[in-house]
């Protein structure tokens, strides 16, 4: 993961918000990528949490993930430095809550939005699949970008079925026209 790159739908999202055309990105992803491309840390809601931290499950102590995989190359068994914890990636695995302040802050984005642009998402996952919907209930028009069709279609305003990346590429070739008229 740590040679993970973008693709163009990560770089697509980056370009909008330097645009000043996005709000934030709520995610499902754990990989980190759209801070990689350029979107800032803060405006990245990340459901599922992330595997650029690891997390202590004692006493909540974040680390970096560079700081635990140096600890293990020193052949030192990576334990939590404030309490001697256990320590984990910083995702959500199976059977454990998202992070409450994340879901709350990502729900009332979704609540206040003019536009949802959904990319790549298979709509099975809940409660994340539902943030849409919230979005939809509270007045925003919905883009949907996906390579299938999804059983959230009917709700959208508009759905395009295509690889995210040449889709949001294509997007944004529009997008650039119009701001330069």
């Amino acid at each position: 993961m740590k040679n993970a790159k973008p693709n163009s739908a990560h770089f697509a999202t980056a370009e909008l918000e330097k645009l000043g055309k996005l709000d934030c990105v709520i995610t499902q992803n754990v990989d980190g990528l759209h801070q990689k491309a350029g979107v800032p840390p803060e405006k990245v809601f990340e459901l599922h949490g992330s595997f650029r931290r690891i997390i202590c499950i004692d006493c909540g102590e974040t680390f970096s993930v560079n700081d635990v995989i140096n600890r293990i190359k020193e052949e030192e068994i990576p334990d939590c430095k404030k309490c001697r914890g256990i320590l984990k990636p910083g995702v959500v695995f199976f059977g454990e809550p998202l992070p409450e302040d994340v879901l709350h802050e990502s729900i009332n984005r979704s609540r206040c939005c003019d536009l949802i642009i959904v990319i790549g998402s298979s709509f099975v996952v809940y409660p994340a699949a539902h943030i849409p919907i919230y979005a939809v209930e509270s007045g925003a028009k919905m883009v949907i970008i996906n390579i299938d069709s999804t059983s959230f279609d009917p709700y959208a305003t508009v759905v395009i079925n295509g690889k995210a990346g040449d889709t949001t590429e294509k997007i944004m070739e529009q997008v650039r026209n119009r701001l330069v008229v």
